[in-house]
């Protein structure tokens, strides 16, 4: 009895955090989550999903957000969650197809997917590069469609439909493959990371806060190891130990990683969100890539492109060819930053429209709400 109050204050921590709301820890987290995507679309280590898994991560941290906003009746909350998707989406992809137009390409009827990316859209794979990260959008959106369905399901047997949502990813990979197309892409990426969108329901509702270590702490361990297991393992069959190319090795790390994670929020109450909040810079910062999360993401691909260019340009100044690290990926990481604050800064208000706030210029100062 006294282990089951003392979880049930757990989760009312979790619900209502002491400072009205503010989850430093969360945005913390995707911060880095954004910063993790960048860097390994500039230099493409194929550790870097080992170190920290982005895409796990955020689909958990959305899963938590979505819960929290379940709590309204369910059309409502999905028609918000498309509307402030879909503005960013649609001014980004202005700029995308009509380069891709400007340089030959001849769209068929599926380019209704440029519209509602609920499929991939189609392109030209001359900016293969700029619109490849449509495919997280995608997945987001149907998550979004079949939360109230999963959430339904989750709330009625939480302890068992958890572990159950890692069943899809495996019967993909040893039983049934999905087709090489455009639905099953979409059944693959689901299929990798709806333990992830369920882990973050888990949080919401205060599940892990509620769960004692000697359950979660030997899980997490075996979900790591076998996802370290299968991509060394299969190493050879897919050319790399690359995560992003191994679905079931994904799948199982990103679900063992993130749920020490969270449950490390749920039980502790401490990390790294809590070090932003000592230093007002550090902060902001973490506030201003929350705020922007969606322009970053959509632009940073653009950015490295527009980097390669501009840095080429720099050669022809013997002072830059003499003193600046011109061949370093690190000063081509550096240089797509500040071209992606540069996108921030001119696309970002497309955010604050779409979430029908006053558009400025740099936001900041408001973290994550995870509490009612």
């Amino acid at each position: 009895m006294g282990a089951h109050r003392k979880g049930a204050a757990l989760a009312d921590r979790v619900r209502a955090s002491p400072d009205g709301g503010r989850d430093r820890y969360v945005d913390a987290l995707r911060a880095v989550a954004l910063v993790r995507v960048v860097a390994y679309h500039t230099f493409g280590w194929a550790w870097a999903g080992f170190v920290f898994p982005s895409m796990g991560v955020m689909f958990a941290l959305a899963g938590s957000l979505m819960a929290r906003s379940l709590r309204r009746p369910a059309p409502g909350v999905i028609r918000g969650r498309f509307r402030r998707l879909l503005p960013p989406f649609w001014f980004w992809g202005v700029f995308v197809v009509g380069a891709m137009l400007v340089h030959g390409w001849m769209p068929g009827w599926r380019i209704l997917y440029w519209v509602v990316p609920l499929g991939d859209p189609p392109g030209d794979a001359w900016a293969g590069q700029a619109w490849e990260v449509v495919w997280y959008l995608r997945t987001y959106l149907w998550f979004v469609l079949l939360s109230p369905l999963l959430l339904t399901a989750f709330r009625r047997a939480p302890v068992a439909v958890l572990p159950a949502s890692l069943v899809p990813v495996v019967v993909f990979t040893y039983v049934w493959q999905p087709p090489d197309d455009r639905l099953g892409s979409a059944l693959t990426d689901l299929a990798v990371f709806l333990f992830c969108w369920l882990l973050g329901f888990a949080h919401q509702e205060g599940v892990l806060a509620r769960l004692r270590p000697a359950a979660v702490l030997p899980l997490a361990s075996a979900a790591l190891a076998y996802g370290a297991w299968y991509a060394c393992a299969h190493r050879a069959g897919y050319g790399t130990y690359d995560l992003d190319e191994i679905p079931l090795a994904q799948a199982f790390w990103s679900a063992g990683f993130v749920t020490l994670l969270l449950y490390a929020r749920a039980r502790l109450r401490t990390g790294a969100g809590a070090q932003a909040g000592r230093h007002r810079r550090l902060d902001r910062l973490v506030a201003v890539l929350n705020a922007r999360a969606v322009t970053i993401y959509l632009w940073h691909e653009i950015a490295l492109i527009l980097a390669v260019p501009l840095i080429d340009r720099l050669w022809d100044v013997p002072a830059f060819e003499a003193y600046l690290p011109l061949e370093s990926q690190w000063f081509l990481f550096g240089v797509g930053w500040v071209l992606i604050a540069l996108f921030v800064l001119l696309c970002g208000w497309v955010e604050d429209l779409a979430a029908r706030r006053r558009p400025r210029l740099l936001p900041g100062g408001r973290a994550a709400r995870m509490g009612p």
